[in-house]
Parts: C-alpha cells; structure tokens; sequence
C-alpha cells in the first residue's frame, strides 16, 4: 500500500465529546498531518493532501532511515518548536524553495514527528481493518521496540479520561489546540471523518485591514482580519471564509472603492508557500479609518 494513495482518516469537529468507556482521548495537535513509509531504504512523508514532504523535513527522513524497523506505515504530526512551545509559524518556514534554507532550518530547529497510529507493522502487516484498541496496543510496542530513545519521535498520549483530556487544554508546555476522541472498536477509513474533534471557541472583534480575490476571480475570496497591538500596530491574525457568492459582486465593488493603504502596519499576510500560489498571497489593502464611515454588508 502506498501512502500517497491513501486518504487520511479524518475528525468531525463537534461542539462537546463524547463521553463512555468506549471512547479514548487524544491532543490535536497544531502541526502538519503526515503519513511517514518506509520500505527500507527508502522513507517518504506525505502531507493531508498527498503532496510530498521529504525535502522540507530531512531530519525526520534521516532519523526514520535509521530505524531498525524496515517497514512501516505511520499516521502522525510534524511539528517544530519555537521559543514558546510548538509553533505552527516556525514549521511553516519549513516550506521554503531553497534545500541550504530548509537545511540550515532543520538543523537549528530539528523536527519533531509525534506518532499516534500504525497502518502497516515492521513485518508488513496491514492494520487498516484492525479495531483501534489493536492498532494502539501494536502502535505502543512498535515505539517500545524502535522509537523510545529517539528524542524526535513522540508517541502521542492517549487516555479514556475526558476530564484528564480536557486538563491539557489549559496545561502549560501542551501547546495543543484541542482534544480528539477515538471509538476503541473503530477501524481506520481513509478519507472519512470517524473521529471527533474538539476545539476552544475564542472570539475577538477584528479590524478588515485587506482583503483577496478569489482563485481565477476579479471576485472577492476572503477579507483579511487583524487586531492592534500595544504600539497601535495592525497585525494580521486570520481571515474570513464563505462569503455567499451572491453578495460577491457588490461587496467587491465596496471593497475595491475603499483599497487605501496602509492596510497592516504590522504583521502583513504571508508570503508564498508550498501550499499556496503567488495570486492567492496577493493581497489589496484597506486603510481602517475608511471603515468608520462605510457600511460593506
């Protein structure tokens, strides 16, 4: 079974978890989802959609080439550390164009590949039609027997204590963005989402610093939010999504009546990336005093 062929099994995201014996519970972690083969002495990463990822993380290529196991199959998350933690940023300068960059990058903040399921065993067992609760019993031998004195694999934990799960939440050195729960009797289904998902809502009042067009669109795609810091700097910190394509039209002519710059006068949106094109990193700024006296919607 090749990884690049198979769909990830995905989570439901769900206001409360479930709650029963039957339940376990797992961090989400804020990473890069990766499905990592190995058929000695070859080691491929895939990324959720399939596009490969050996060259932007070759510490982790290098470590699992050295794994005493010749095969396997593994379901995890790529992660990098940053100065407070587990940093989403940090792991996105990963995906730079030049191989000296994403080298010198792995070697100052190596990667850490946090596992939390097995699909192919090291002889060549496939597990996909196995229940979870014998997935994970042979995933914990598997880290035991290969994995334990690696300080860039992690097993990932995983308790049937929705109160403990909910605990990590709020501990300090987590870093995760929500909790995951798995039925024990669940078998792996590639591209369907059987697991549930949790995540803290937090809401902020967000200033439209910019917007985009949408893909091959002279449409809008997204409004661009951000929020002042204590300098009075307008950083960005995400955007919108969804916008009904009927009140596409009109809302463009709005938007483009008030592009005025400076849009963000701190942290700008990014630059292009492996997952994104040159158009879609485009951007038009909107100065935010012009707000004040226009209604958009």
């Amino acid at each position: 079974m090749m990884a690049r062929a198979l769909f990830r099994m995905e989570a439901l995201l769900v206001c409360e978890l479930p709650e029963g014996k039957e339940w376990r519970y797992e961090p989400k972690w804020d990473g890069f989802r990766c499905l990592a083969q190995k058929r000695d002495p070859t080691v491929t990463l895939w990324s959720k959609s399939g596009k490969p990822l050996e060259r932007y993380f070759p510490d982790i290529v290098g470590l699992l080439g050295k794994l005493a196991a010749k095969t396997f199959l593994l379901d995890g998350e790529l992660l990098v550390e940053g100065k407070k933690g587990y940093s989403f940023s940090d792991l996105q300068m990963r995906l730079h164009p030049a191989a000296s960059r994403v080298h010198m990058l792995a070697q100052q903040q190596p990667a850490t590949f946090v596992i939390f399921d097995i699909l192919e065993t090291e002889d060549d067992q496939t597990l996909m039609s196995a229940p979870l609760s014998h997935r994970r019993r042979l995933l914990e031998q598997f880290y035991e027997a290969y994995c334990s004195k690696e300080k860039a694999i992690r097993l990932s934990p995983q308790t049937d204590q929705l109160s403990e799960a909910m605990d990590w939440l709020s501990s300090s050195g987590w870093f995760i963005d929500g909790v995951v729960a798995k039925k024990i009797t669940d078998v792996y289904v590639p591209g369907e989402r059987v697991m549930q998902k949790y995540k803290p809502m937090r809401t902020a009042d967000c200033v439209v610093g910019g917007f985009r067009y949408g893909k091959d669109s002279d449409e809008v795609g997204s409004l661009l939010l951000g929020l002042y810091d204590g300098a009075g700097r307008l950083n960005h910190v995400g955007f919108t999504s969804g916008i009904a394509k009927a009140d596409k039209p009109s809302l463009t002519k709005k938007l483009e009546r008030l592009i005025q710059e400076p849009g963000f006068t701190g942290n700008a949106p990014g630059a292009p990336s492996r997952w994104s094109t040159e158009r879609s990193t485009q951007w038009k700024p909107l100065s935010p005093s012009s707000w004040r006296s226009a209604s958009i919607m």
